[in-house]
């Protein structure tokens, strides 16, 4: 008989710690090997834990509610394996731990319940090294838990030996920041009133982590958007035409956003540098295309799931990828590789009926296109014969992107790029 540790899995190279949701077992309940022990929720969404192992569950060592760091212990379990010997008062713990940093096992056992599960909106990974500087893990760990940058960290004066940083530094600076940031609230936002009619709603952990990233999107990119109206008459027509045979053939059916995806794939390959990220003061240009596309789930929250490698596919391939994310998302299946690598994002605020949009970037990307409803409208059509009045489909396209490293110009041709490929579109086209 043996003790064997549950640790805090890996869930995502970004994942550092998960919130402990709920214990699917008590204290004493037997366990089979890959039945789920427990709830987890990471920054990307909720999902179960399984159990490598068969046994009982002897201990919790971390409540609901709580939050731990990866690798460190949860729980124990007790085991029918008699290859452990005993060890001063009771058996000896075989211990399943992760490093911080690289989340690498010390131990030939698999960590118990390694699962993929996974918000789009992307972690915020560990601040790499300075060229210049160096800091040490410890240091690094506390940056990227409080969301400092690197060229925070460069900013910031050491006392430590060579002018390196102690963690010392970083706690004064974070309280600094704190203070100052209070400082901020204090002097601008109004108080709030609360009646005796009012209701108060305490933010759910995923809208929390949203407004987090939102701000912190507004706070790291100069924010601009191009607004582009485009006749997508030819789109519409040749969707109404194809889409029963399509939903035959395919078996799922063949919505707008495959098509709008496809025409943002063909705008980034004529603008490569659109399709780039954003690191300190460096630009990495991104030989993959990624497609991030927002997805409204039932709670109101939005999550974005990616299409990776979107150039390669077809719009049957798109149409699949889009079908079948969208149905994981809704359904809180996601794994973390569908949810990071994104290196350009869509987000479709016509289907809510809006008009247009101006959407806020998803770092460390530089652009996002909303899409906004189309709709029927009278419009000037040019023939040869002369002008005439017509009905024609069309939508408008707002395009956000960071000015830090976008200009207008860039800006502006990649959305007025996209508008070309839809009103060119291929009334004959074959699905």
């Amino acid at each position: 008989m043996a003790l064997v540790e549950i640790v805090m899995p890996k869930m995502g190279e970004s994942v550092m710690e998960a919130t402990i949701l709920s214990w699917l077992k008590k204290e004493g309940d037997t366990i089979e090997q890959d039945e789920s022990v427990l709830e987890v929720s990471t920054d990307k969404v909720d999902t179960e834990v399984p159990s490598t192992h068969s046994g009982i569950l002897k201990q919790i060592l971390a409540r609901e509610g709580e939050v731990v760091e990866v690798g460190k212990p949860i729980g124990i379990i007790t085991t029918d394996s008699g290859d452990e010997q005993e060890k001063g008062n009771g058996q000896e713990v075989k211990s399943i731990k992760s490093d911080a940093i690289g989340m690498v096992a010390e131990s030939s056992e698999q960590p118990i319940g390694v699962v993929d599960s996974a918000v789009s909106m992307q972690a915020i990974d560990i601040p790499r090294v300075s060229a210049d500087r160096f800091y040490s893990p410890l240091v690094r760990n506390i940056a990227k838990k409080e969301g400092i940058t690197l060229e925070e960290l460069d900013r910031l004066p050491g006392t430590g030996k060579e002018g390196r940083v102690t963690k010392a530094d970083i706690i004064s600076y974070l309280k600094l920041r704190a203070s100052s940031a209070q400082h901020t609230i204090t002097r601008s936002a109004s108080p709030v009133t609360v009646g005796d009619s009012d209701e108060i709603v305490e933010m759910d952990r995923m809208r929390k982590l949203i407004a987090e990233r939102m701000l912190d999107s507004k706070r790291i990119s100069a924010h601009v958007t191009s607004f582009v109206e485009a006749d997508v008459t030819n789109v519409v027509r040749w969707r109404e035409k194809v889409k029963d045979r399509f939903l035959q053939r395919e078996g799922g059916p063949l919505t707008f956003t495959p098509l709008f995806i496809e025409a943002v794939v063909k705008a980034l390959l004529d603008y490569p540098n659109m399709n780039i990220q954003v690191d300190g003061t460096k630009i990495i240009r991104k030989k993959d295309i990624n497609i991030g596309m927002a997805v409204a789930l039932p709670s109101g929250n939005l999550i974005v799931p990616v299409i990776h490698r979107a150039d390669q596919l077809s719009l049957a391939g798109l149409a699949g990828k889009v079908n079948e994310l969208a149905q994981k998302a809704r359904n809180n299946e996601l794994t973390p590789d569908e949810l990071s690598g994104g290196t350009y994002t869509i987000s479709n605020v016509g289907s809510f009926g809006n008009v247009m949009g101006t959407p806020i970037i998803v770092q460390p990307q530089v652009g996002i296109l909303a899409l906004g409803t189309i709709r029927k409208i009278p419009a000037v059509i040019e023939t040869p014969e002369g002008d005439l009045i017509g009905i024609r489909q069309k939508m408008f396209l707002s395009h956000s992107y960071d000015h830090r490293v976008i200009d207008g110009a860039l800006g502006g041709m990649m959305v007025r790029r996209v508008a070309d490929y839809l009103e060119d579109f291929d009334i004959n086209r074959t699905i």
